[in-house]
């Protein structure tokens, strides 16, 4: 006869499941909920696009970016896997940006995990519509499967 399970064995069995979905899920996100693929409001012109570094109508940079990656707003690590060292101190604007995506043209942050694997698993880096056969370059907004 089996061993009967303890409350602990049985938790730890449920959060081992809940991980693998969790994971699981991560990898079949649609290109419309990724953070390089959000909706923002341009502080200028007020009008809508995805987010970006710079306004594709009157060419403002934005005030406040947003990660391509992760999409924080503002890095709040005292220490860790930040490239840019900011010992004891939150920044946000154009202090926590480390880069610029060559394929989506959004804001990467300065964290290390960030800064190194963005460009490798940008979703618009070969992203193409089968039905208008635009390209990211020729879009010209946000890039949706059709």
């Amino acid at each position: 006869m089996p061993k009967k399970k303890t409350g602990a064995r049985k938790k730890a069995e449920k959060q081992k499941i809940r991980q693998k979905e969790i994971r699981l899920a991560k990898e079949n996100v649609s290109i419309v909920d990724h953070p390089c693929n959000f909706v923002m409001e341009c502080d200028k012109c007020k009008r809508r696009q995805k987010t970006r570094a710079f306004c594709y109508f009157c060419s403002s940079v934005q005030k406040l970016p947003a990660c391509a990656s992760c999409a924080k707003t503002k890095c709040m690590m005292k220490s860790g896997d930040c490239v840019i060292k900011h010992p004891g101190q939150y920044t946000t604007g154009m202090g926590m940006v480390g880069a610029i995506c060559d394929f989506c043209e959004a804001w990467v942050c300065h964290g290390r995990k960030c800064l190194s694997t963005h460009a490798c698993e940008c979703p618009l880096q070969d992203a193409c519509c089968l039905e208008c056969e635009r390209g990211v370059w020729d879009s010209g907004g946000r890039f949706f499967k059709c």
